[in-house]
């Protein structure tokens, strides 16, 4: 039996959820700055099959706009830097001995304006998801209404309360999204 603090806990749980795929996505966007995690989406041949690049090294930053890639093993070395250069980064690593480096190069003003729009866009995205979970919150406690298992005034309150998860997680996207674009935007 679903009850309205059932559904409102889920509402909530599941907002939250995208609030942290949100950062997740945000944490993949360049930005002037060396980021580590920006290289969790390149992938590197391994013995015939496809594998992140974190599975066959060790990445770190070694300054602020430079991460070191450190292959475990060698022979690797060639096949993670054409890996990373084939990737859609833009980034062009070097190799020096058993360690590569891969320098973040300065973003164009153009650049940093199309970073903001795709920012923008994983905003507008996490508000839909959100949006989405508040309709369908509101949805199961109308059919609870309907199903006679709870009152028009419980209804009432629970839409209230779903609407305040919705008001707090929306804000909490123009936060991340906001600090985000600064980030980007900072020389």
């Amino acid at each position: 039996m679903t009850t309205i603090a059932d559904i409102k806990k889920n509402v909530e749980g599941k907002m939250d959820q995208s609030i942290e795929a949100l950062k997740n996505n945000l944490s993949k966007i360049r930005t002037g700055r060396a980021n580590p995690a920006l290289l969790d989406a390149v992938q590197v041949e391994y013995y015939g099959s496809m594998v992140p690049l974190s599975q066959v090294a060790n990445v770190a930053l070694l300054d602020a706009r430079t991460i070191s890639v450190q292959p475990w093993e060698k022979g690797m070395g060639a096949k993670i830097e054409k890996a990373i250069r084939e990737s859609d980064l833009g980034l062009n690593p070097a190799s020096m001995g058993d360690l590569i480096r891969v320098p973040m190069p300065p973003m164009s003003e153009e650049r940093r304006k199309e970073m903001t729009k795709l920012v923008r866009n994983e905003g507008e995205a996490a508000k839909i998801a959100v949006r989405n979970l508040r309709r369908d919150g509101n949805e199961a406690v109308k059919k609870l209404v309907k199903d006679k298992t709870a009152s028009e005034d419980d209804q009432k309150r629970a839409e209230a309360d779903i609407q305040k998860f919705t008001d707090k997680h929306v804000a909490t996207i123009d936060q991340l999204v906001a600090a985000k674009e600064q980030e980007v935007m900072a020389v």
